[in-house]
C-alpha cells in the first residue's frame, strides 16, 4: 500500500462504520493519516492518470520536476501542461466514510506560458478498487489570471448532499484518489504546493450533537431516489443517537427498520408493501411527521404494528386524525391475511370528513335459499358485486344478518346467521355500510383491542367492522359518536368472546321517532359476548345478540323520543331461543328487551330447549309517555309450538311515568304465540312495579274471597301470571279465615285442585266435598 493509510486500517474503519460504531464527526478520522505525502518524498506516488495502482506517475516524467526552493512554497511540483486535462492524483487511498466531510486544498501559481484553469478533482472507488460512476468528481474551476500570484483552490467531498459540498459521493465509495486538474490551453508552466486533505466534518455537525443525518449516508430528498440503504446505514451508525431526516421527500423502495429514535423534518414516500418500523418511537405522531398525511400515517403505523414483535400497541398520542374514506386495515397490511397476537390501538380520535366515499354500496340480487343449508344463498345473481360485510335484507331475514363470505365461481353467499322464513327463490338486498376501521379483509383477527379511542362518525360513517373469524376482540373506554348506520358490526364469528366495556355510543338520530331510527350500536353472532358498563343513546337497537352465553351487565341505554304515547324499540335483542344469557344490573330507559328465535332456519319447534336459559336480574326499567300496551320484556316466537324452558326475572324495578302501562311482560304474536301448556323453570319474583296495571308473578299468590257457599271455588289469576300463562300448578293452599258450611258451622276440610280452568287455562278450581264459604290464599304457578 503506497498511501499513508494502511489497508488493514481502512478495512477496520469501514467495518466499524458498518456496525454503527463510528461517530459522525471528526472522531471518524482520528488516528488516520489523511494528508498526502509531500512532493519532496518523491513523485512515484503522484499519478498523471486516475491515481489507481499501475497508472503512470510523474516520477521521471519530462513535463514534471520537483523544485526544492520556491519563494512562496518552499519545495513544490512544477508542471508543464501538455494535455487537454492535465491530471494530478495522489495514489494513496483516502477513506470516504459516512458522515465525514473532507476538504482538499491546493495552492497554485502560473510561472510562464498560457494561463490554465485549475480545479480540485478525484476518483471515487469501491472497496475493491472499481470506479463508482455517476458521481461528481470535480470541484469548481478557477482560471489563473497573472504570473506569480498564488491562487488557492479547494473542494469539499462527503457522503451527504449538504450545502457547500462540491462532490456528493453517498455511501457507495470506500475511498478516493484526490488531486487537481489543469484545463484550458496547453503550454503553460505552473507550480503546485503540497496538497492538503483535512477533516472538516465539524463544520457540518459538532461532536456534541446527539444525532446523525441521513444525508451523510447518501440520502437524497428528491422524492424519487431510493434512500432505503442510506436510512439503514444511518441507523446502523447512530448507536443510540437520534437519526435526523431533514427537509425533503425521501423515497424508500423497500422496508426500513430503525433501531434508534428518529426525528422527521422531511417526509417519506413508500409503497404499500414496504414497512416502516420505528422501534424506539413507535407512535402515531411520529408516523404523521414521517408521512405528512394522517390517513397514510395511520395505515403505515398499523402495518408496522402487525409486522414487528417489538410493538404491542399503537399510541395515537392523543391526536385527532381526519379521514376521508374507510380504512381497509387488511389492505394496509397486504402481507397478512390473518392475525392472532395481542395488539391494540389507544389514545386518539378518528374524525370523518368527505361525503361520497361513505355512501353505502347497495346490490339487489335474486338468490335461492334452502333450510337444509341454513347459512348459504345459492345461485346468487350478480354475485361478484356483493361484498363481504353487507347487511342482508329480504322476506324471512332476521335482523343483523350479514354476508360472511362470497364464492364467485359457485355463485354462493355464506351468511352470518340462518334465515327464519326464506325457503325458495326471491330477491335480496345487500347493503354494504362504510366503516372507519374495516377488519373484514382479514380472514381472522384475535386478541385485538381498541381503548381510549373516539370514532367521530359525523353522521357519515359507521364505526368498526370485525373480521369474519376471531376471538377476544376488546373495545374499551371508547366512544362511537354519531354513527350513520352501525357502531360495531360482526359479519361472521369474529365476535367470539367479544368484550365491550365502559364505552359510549352516541346517536345522530336524537330527534327521530324511535321506530324510524336505523342505527344499531352492536351485533354479535358468536358465543361468550360480554357487554358491560356502557352507555348508548337513542339508537334503534343497542345490541342484537345471536350467540349463547352472553353477559349484559351494568349498561345504560335510552331510546325515548318526544312522541305522545310513543312506541319504543328493543334495546337488547336476544335472537336465539336458547340463549343461556345473563342480563343484570342494567338501566333500561324507554326501551325493552326482546327475545326471539329469528336465527332459526326451521322456526317451528321440533325439539331442543325452545326459549330457555335467560336470567334478567336487578335491572332498572323506566319508561315515560309510552303507549299502554308497551312492555319491558317481550318474547317474539317465529314458528309454532315454542314455550319457555328457563327464565329468571328477579329483583327488577319496573316504573312508568307520564302514564301507566298495562303490564311489563308480553308476547309479540306477529308470527306465532307461545304454547302456555308447556314450560318449566320460570321464576318471576321479587320485582317492584310502579304505574303498572297488572304486575306479573310466578309463583303467584292469589288471595281468594269466597263469600257464598259453593262446592267449587274458582280462583282467578287475573292475567298476573307472566306472558298470560296458564295455571299449571299449585304450590300451596292456606285458609286465611274459618271455613263454614251452610249451617254456619266451622269445618276443617281440604279441597282437591283442578288446574288450567277457564277459557284460557288461567284459573284454578278448588273442589270441596260440600259447599263452603271463606278465604283461601293459593300459590299458583304457570310452570
Amino acid at each position: 500500500m503506497i498511501a499513508g493509510v494502511r489497508g488493514e486500517d481502512l478495512g477496520r474503519v469501514a467495518r466499524g462504520a458498518a456496525r454503527g460504531k463510528g461517530k459522525m464527526n471528526k472522531a471518524i478520522t482520528d488516528g488516520l493519516v489523511l494528508m498526502p505525502t509531500p512532493f519532496v518524498d518523491g513523485l512515484d506516488v503522484w499519478s498523471s492518470e486516475d491515481g489507481t495502482a499501475g497508472s503512470d506517475t510523474y516520477d521521471g516524467a519530462a513535463n514534471a520536476a520537483y523544485v526544492p526552493a520556491d519563494s512562496d512554497f518552499g519545495g513544490c511540483l512544477e508542471l508543464l501542461k501538455t494535455q487537454g486535462t492535465q491530471r494530478l492524483r495522489y495514489m494513496g487511498q483516502t477513506p470516504i466514510l459516512p458522515g465525514c466531510y473532507l476538504r482538499i486544498t491546493a495552492r497554485v501559481k502560473a510561472i510562464s506560458g498560457n494561463l490554465p484553469t485549475v480545479r480540485i478533482a478525484g476518483f471515487a472507488a469501491t472497496a475493491g478498487g472499481g470506479h463508482v460512476s455517476g458521481l461528481s468528481e470535480v470541484g469548481g474551476d478557477v482560471t489563473l489570471q497573472t504570473y506569480g500570484s498564488v491562487v488557492e483552490v479547494s473542494a469539499i467531498v462527503g457522503s451527504g448532499a449538504r450545502g457547500g459540498v462540491d462532490m456528493v459521493w453517498g455511501a457507495t465509495p470506500a475511498y478516493g484518489h484526490f488531486g487537481l486538474d489543469l484545463t484550458g490551453p496547453n503550454g503553460g508552466v505552473v507550480r503546485v504546493d503540497d496538497l492538503r486533505i483535512e477533516d472538516i466534518t465539524g463544520a457540518f455537525h459538532r461532536d456534541m450533537m446527539n444525532w446523525v443525518d441521513v444525508r451523510d449516508f447518501g440520502a437524497v430528498g428528491d422524492g424519487s431516489t431510493d434512500c432505503a440503504a442510506a436510512f439503514e446505514a444511518a441507523d446502523a451508525a447512530a448507536d443510540g443517537k437520534r437519526v435526523l431526516v431533514p427537509e425533503g421527500v425521501y423515497f424508500l423502495g423497500s422496508s426500513v427498520t430503525f433501531e434508534n429514535p428518529v426525528e422527521f423534518e422531511g417526509t417519506l414516500s413508500m409503497g404499500t408493501g414496504s414497512i416502516l418500523s420505528l422501534t424506539k418511537n413507535f407512535d402515531l405522531p411520529t408516523y404523521i411527521n414521517a408521512f405528512g398525511n394522517e390517513e397514510l400515517a395511520f395505515k403505515k403505523a398499523f402495518q408496522s404494528l402487525l409486522n414487528n414483535a417489538d410493538h404491542e400497541s399503537l399510541d395515537m398520542g392523543g391526536r385527532r386524525i381526519t379521514i376521508t374514506e374507510p380504512i381497509d386495515l387488511q389492505g394496509a397490511v397486504p402481507n397478512r391475511g390473518s392475525y392472532a397476537q395481542r395488539r391494540h390501538i389507544a389514545n386518539g380520535q378518528f374524525y370523518v370528513s368527505g361525503d361520497t366515499a361513505w355512501e353505502p354500496d347497495v346490490v339487489t340480487s335474486q338468490a335461492t335459499y334452502a333450510t337444509s343449508n341454513g347459512r348459504t344463498l345459492r345461485n346468487v345473481a350478480n354475485v361478484a358485486n356483493i361484498q363481504v360485510g353487507s347487511l342482508v335484507t329480504g322476506n324471512g331475514v332476521g335482523r343483523e344478518v350479514y354476508v360472511r363470505a362470497v364464492d364467485v365461481p359457485t355463485q354462493e353467499v355464506t351468511l352470518s346467521q340462518p334465515l327464519y322464513d326464506a325457503a325458495g327463490t326471491q330477491n335480496y338486498t345487500f347493503t354494504r355500510f362504510k366503516y372507519i376501521l374495516d377488519f373484514s379483509g382479514f380472514s381472522k383477527v384475535s386478541a385485538f383491542s381498541i381503548l381510549d379511542v373516539e370514532l367521530q362518525c359525523n353522521s357519515k360513517a359507521s364505526g368498526i367492522l370485525l373480521s369474519p373469524s376471531g376471538v377476544a376482540f376488546h373495545f374499551r373506554d371508547s366512544f362511537i359518536t354519531r354513527p350513520k348506520h352501525r357502531g360495531i358490526t360482526s359479519c361472521g364469528e369474529g365476535c367470539q368472546g367479544l368484550l365491550v366495556d365502559r364505552c359510549q355510543f352516541i346517536t345522530h338520530e336524537g330527534g327521530v321517532p324511535s321506530q324510524d331510527r336505523i342505527s344499531v350500536a352492536i351485533n354479535c353472532n358468536a358465543n361468550d359476548f360480554k357487554l358491560r358498563n356502557n352507555r348508548a343513546s337513542q339508537l334503534r337497537h343497542f345490541a342484537v345478540i345471536g350467540g349463547e352465553n352472553a353477559m349484559v351487565t351494568g349498561n345504560h341505554f335510552f331510546q325515548g323520543d318526544d312522541e305522545t304515547d310513543g312506541v319504543r324499540t328493543a334495546g337488547i335483542v336476544f335472537a336465539q331461543g336458547f340463549t343461556s344469557a345473563t342480563f343484570d344490573g342494567n338501566y333500561v330507559d324507554n326501551a325493552f328487551l326482546e327475545w326471539s328465535n329469528e336465527y332459526d332456519n326451521e322456526p317451528d319447534f321440533s325439539g331442543g330447549f325452545s326459549f330457555g336459559s335467560l336470567s334478567i336480574t336487578d335491572n332498572v326499567f323506566l319508561s315515560g309517555d309510552v303507549a299502554p300496551w308497551f312492555g319491558y320484556i317481550v318474547i317474539k316466537p317465529h314458528g309454532s309450538g315454542h314455550f319457555i324452558t328457563g327464565l329468571n326475572v328477579t329483583g327488577n324495578k319496573f316504573r312508568s311515568i307520564n302514564g301507566t302501562i298495562d303490564r311489563v311482560d308480553r308476547v309479540d304474536t306477529s308470527f306465532s304465540d307461545l304454547d302456555m301448556s308447556k314450560g318449566k323453570n320460570i321464576l318471576f319474583a321479587g320485582n317492584t312495579f310502579h304505574n303498572v296495571v297488572t304486575a306479573a308473578h310466578n309463583p303467584l299468590r292469589v288471595a281468594h274471597d269466597q263469600n257464598t257457599h259453593q262446592s267449587t271455588w274458582t280462583v282467578r289469576t287475573a292475567g298476573k301470571l307472566p306472558f298470560g300463562g296458564r295455571a299449571r300448578g299449585v304450590d300451596g293452599l292456606v285458609p286465611t279465615s274459618k271455613l263454614k258450611n251452610t249451617a254456619n258451622v266451622t269445618v276443617y276440610d281440604m279441597p282437591n285442585v283442578n288446574l288450567e280452568q277457564g277459557s284460557d287455562g288461567s284459573e284454578v278450581d278448588l273442589r270441596w266435598g260440600n259447599s263452603y264459604a271463606g278465604d283461601m290464599t293459593v300459590i299458583v304457578r304457570m310452570d
